[in-house]
């Protein structure tokens, strides 16, 4: 029977490459499966902010902005469908503001997004456990936030399709996990109707970018702790720079670049309730704010099978015959 947890990844939401790097929290980025009709959920609290970004490759400070601060809360969930298949959701509460200038802070809900999460090879080989995970993702925005107000904006307002290849190995109680993602974006909407990039537009309809982004992780699993370093790489396929002074735009080449460290742990008194937390730096970017994010948060595990199982544990490679 696979086992399961549930625990935040941090991963790049592209709105999140300027302002808000917590914004998005979901298990589809790591190699953890739900048990057949198990249902995780919970709820994540996210803060991040940076005083200084990239304009281009030029790394400076904004007197005008000062310190740009995001705040999240994340309703998540993950059902797991077979022991190999997986759905998740998540839909984040955003509110983002500037410590100076006259840009006045915002809030919402931002985009709902969803996964199917499916492990086709889960391999035992002579030294560990070799696993190959393929992702489908969507998003689309859930309220009619304003776009064109970055870098306050709580998102692009584009709706998504994404794929992804995972591949895990285990050995013992350690692990290694890498994955590529590509992501499209459809056209965002602007509150104008007409608009200069590299070039004039007259409309209102901006072509986005499609994003690639690389993630590596790697540390310690066990039925009750997994603690792990995370490296994580995206570059928007396109786009143009900052104008010097000038405000950020939706289609703009957002890179980034970041590492961080994740945890979660299983509290032995309550079966199925988990702790999770960590934190993440942007160390090199182009057109996006150096920020740095912490998060945390509780889960909890619903079992809707018909034997109800007394003891939830975490082990992604691994799998305990019935």
């Amino acid at each position: 029977m696979k086992l399961s947890n549930y625990y935040k990844s941090t991963v790049l939401a592209v709105a999140a490459l300027f302002a808000m790097h917590t914004a998005m929290a979901q298990t589809d980025q790591d190699a953890i499966m739900m048990n057949k009709n198990q249902f995780c959920t919970g709820l994540m609290y996210g803060t991040s902010s940076w005083n200084k970004y990239w304009e281009g490759t030029n790394y400076r400070e904004n007197l005008n902005l000062g310190t740009v601060s995001s705040n999240s809360v994340s309703v998540m969930g993950n059902y797991g469908i077979k022991d190999n298949l997986n759905v998740l959701f998540n839909a984040p509460y955003l509110s983002n503001k500037a410590s100076a200038g006259v840009l006045h802070g915002v809030s919402g809900v931002q985009d709902l997004s969803a996964w199917i999460k499916w492990m086709p090879i889960e391999k035992d080989l002579k030294h560990g456990t070799f696993s190959l995970y393929l992702l489908a993702g969507a998003s689309t925005p859930i309220t009619d936030y304003v776009v064109d107000y970055l870098p306050l904006s709580i998102g692009l307002k584009s709706n998504t399709l994404s794929g992804r290849v995972m591949l895990d190995y285990q050995l013992n109680k350690f692990f290694a996990t890498a994955s590529e993602t590509y992501t499209f974006r459809s056209n965002a909407t602007i509150e104008r109707n007409a608009y200069y990039t590299t070039q004039a537009y007259l409309t209102n309809q901006v072509s986005m970018p499609a994003v690639n982004t690389l993630n590596f992780r790697t540390g310690f699993r066990s039925d009750w702790l997994i603690a792990e370093a995370v490296l994580t790489d995206s570059k928007t396929l396109g786009g143009f720079d900052i104008a010097k002074n000038n405000m950020p735009f939706p289609s703009n080449e957002m890179n980034a670049t970041s590492v961080g460290v994740n945890f979660k742990y299983e509290i032995p008194k309550v079966a199925g309730l988990s702790l999770v937390g960590g934190g993440n730096h942007v160390i090199d970017g182009r057109n996006v704010g150096q920020s740095t994010g912490y998060y945390g948060g509780l889960f909890y595990i619903l079992n809707f099978s018909k034997k109800a199982k007394t003891k939830t544990v975490a082990n992604s490679s691994s799998t305990q015959k019935k």
